[in-house]
């Protein structure tokens, strides 16, 4: 007896896969929408989201000691 196949797995957009790693970042995570990513993001997309929030996140706190400490 064969067995259906399985839907197939839609993949998330690069941008999309920018928002779930911000919101992430944050915190502000739903459990639908962790659902949803964990079939749906390309973990090639996800490192290099990662990435690039970290180097965002250290270039602003960079700037906010600069502006504090003379």
């Amino acid at each position: 007896m064969a067995t259906p196949d399985p839907k197939p797995v839609r993949r998330t957009s690069f941008l999309g896969t920018l928002s779930a790693v911000f919101w992430s970042f944050a915190g502000l995570r739903s459990k639908k929408d962790y659902e949803k990513d964990v079939t749906g993001l390309n973990p090639v997309y996800v490192i290099i989201a990662a990435l690039l929030g970290v180097a965002i996140l250290i270039g602003v706190l960079i700037t906010i000691v600069k502006m504090v400490v003379p």
